[in-house]
């Protein structure tokens, strides 16, 4: 597969989880919810997680914003459910590195559909948008674990 062919396929699973993103919506009951707000674009997200025996059983999120932000947290809620905190944090970790360019994490396949948006890493000012959900939900693990 062409490089051109690779890319058109990512944006094509960009748009496709902003337009059907997955566990898009409230989550009854939940254990923390984290709301994210980028000032410089609007975008606003909040996960909400449920975490039994420190281990994520369900992720859900809302807001509104740009497709490289829902895309990113639709993808992300996919992967954390079933996984401790500790791997939630090491995901959040691998994909920050992929953010910034770092080559061997854009390699790792356990980031699955989240590599898609390794391109993003190329944009500085859309870095933010994709690192989000992210955001909330290290923001969300410090709270469930009394750290904050």
């Amino acid at each position: 597969m062409t490089e051109v062919q690779l890319n058109s396929l990512y944006q094509q699973l960009i748009l496709e989880h902003y337009r059907k993103p997955k566990n898009r919506g409230k989550l009854e009951p939940y254990t923390e919810a984290v709301r994210m707000r980028n000032p410089t674009c609007g975008d606003d997200i909040t996960l909400q997680i449920r975490v039994e025996d420190d281990r994520i059983v369900d992720a859900r999120f809302y807001g509104e914003g740009c497709s490289i932000s829902q895309a990113s947290a639709s993808m992300m809620t996919e992967l954390l459910k079933g996984t401790t905190l500790e791997e939630a944090l090491a995901l959040s970790d691998r994909f920050t590195a992929m953010m910034h360019g770092d080559e061997e994490a854009a390699k790792d396949r356990s980031l699955r559909d989240l590599r898609a948006l390794q391109g993003v890493s190329k944009f500085p000012v859309r870095i933010k948008c994709a690192l989000l959900g992210f955001d909330a939900l290290q923001e969300g693990v410090k709270k469930v674990r009394g750290e904050e």
